[in-house]
């Protein structure tokens, strides 16, 4: 977050719509790929150039354009130009730290969601900005890197299941945004996961580096909320919004997503409480030990009292002490020691302090 607050103070000063690249920093090449169909047929180009993006927007079907890597303004810059797009547009295209958002350009709608995955190879979740161009008869997604929960769109399209080659281009809008939702689904899964394995450790082992996990897991809460909480107002927005690009048979499917972000924020908020819980059990179960630890110290150090104090008095050097001049006066100080030790043994099990 720091180093994303240090690249953005690089814009300190610069007109509105300037065109500079806030994120992580990127060296491959953009790709960009092309899926055109209608309810006949699909033309798929997986390595397509700006004049490809051109030929497609003439054509009356619905075009999906996949734009993977923001980090080179030149290419950004020119698909602005193809399509018109806004100079606000592409400048938030390219900055990776927007919140989740719509906006109504007219001709066109942006929407900004985060993507969030946690795989299992990975401790963190990690988060990736998609932009979402909805114009008419096209649409335009914008990714950092390569990889993205599209594939099930993709084979939608490829098989013509369901009715996603039959609508416009809003319903591939409403496909793209619905797949990212249920991706959260799928994180908050494995998410879940690891806070089970967390609420047994507690119980059972509580060590150092159970609240180093414990930390890990509130703060990719933490990052989570930040990326779902204002998607549900967007969504809603998209859905109430009076533009002819959204078609009325589309809205009740964009109404289904504001329900899955409401259920997703829902659990984010449950796990939140549950990650809290399992802190104050993890305090609680070390200060737990450390109370039996300091009362079996203390029980050690309670029954060598008066057993230092015997010592204590024989070990002070008078001449005239008689039990000095026993001889069974070593035997019989032992038994008293032990038989006073014995003694508050009892006394501790009886108070139910051992």
């Amino acid at each position: 977050m720091l180093r994303l607050l240090k690249r953005t103070s690089a814009k300190a000063g610069l007109p509105p719509g300037t065109l500079l690249h806030i994120g992580e920093e990127k060296t491959h090449d953009v790709n960009i790929s092309i899926i055109d169909y209608d309810p006949g047929r699909v033309d798929e180009k997986a390595r397509a150039t700006i004049d490809d993006l051109i030929a497609f927007k003439e054509r009356p079907s619905v075009t999906w354009i996949n734009v993977n890597g923001i980090h080179d303004v030149s290419v950004v810059e020119a698909i602005g130009k193809a399509f018109n797009l806004h100079p606000l547009l592409l400048e938030d295209v390219m900055h990776t730290g927007q919140r989740a958002k719509m906006e109504d350009y007219e001709t066109h709608l942006f929407v900004v969601l985060q993507m969030v995955e946690r795989r299992e190879d990975h401790e963190e979740i990690e988060v990736e900005q998609i932009s979402i161009v909805i114009g008419s008869g096209y649409v335009i997604s914008f990714q950092e890197w390569e990889g993205d929960v599209f594939d099930t769109v993709r084979e939608r399209i490829r098989n013509g299941k369901g009715r996603i080659r039959l609508m416009g281009s809003d319903y591939i809008a409403h496909a793209l945004i619905d797949a990212v939702v249920d991706n959260y689904f799928l994180a908050l899964e494995r998410i879940g996961e690891v806070i089970e394995d967390l609420q047994d450790q507690v119980l059972t082992d509580p060590r150092p580096e159970t609240l180093q996990d414990i930390q890990q897991a509130k703060r990719d809460m933490i990052f989570f909320r930040k990326s779902v909480w204002p998607l549900r107002e967007a969504v809603g927005i998209l859905g109430r919004e009076d533009s002819p690009l959204i078609t009325e048979s589309v809205r009740p499917y964009l109404r289904d997503i504001y329900d899955h972000t409401i259920q997703v924020i829902d659990t984010i908020e449950t796990f939140r409480d549950l990650i809290s819980g399992t802190l104050d059990v993890y305090l609680s179960s070390v200060s737990n030990r450390m109370n039996e630890v300091m009362k079996v110290l203390t029980i050690i150090a309670t029954i060598f009292i008066p057993l230092t104090f015997v010592v204590g008095i024989y070990g002070m050097n008078f001449k005239y002490m008689p039990e000095l001049e026993w001889r069974w006066g070593y035997f019989v100080i032992w038994g008293i020691m032990l038989f006073l030790a014995g003694l508050m043994l009892i006394g501790f099990k009886r108070k139910k302090w051992l």
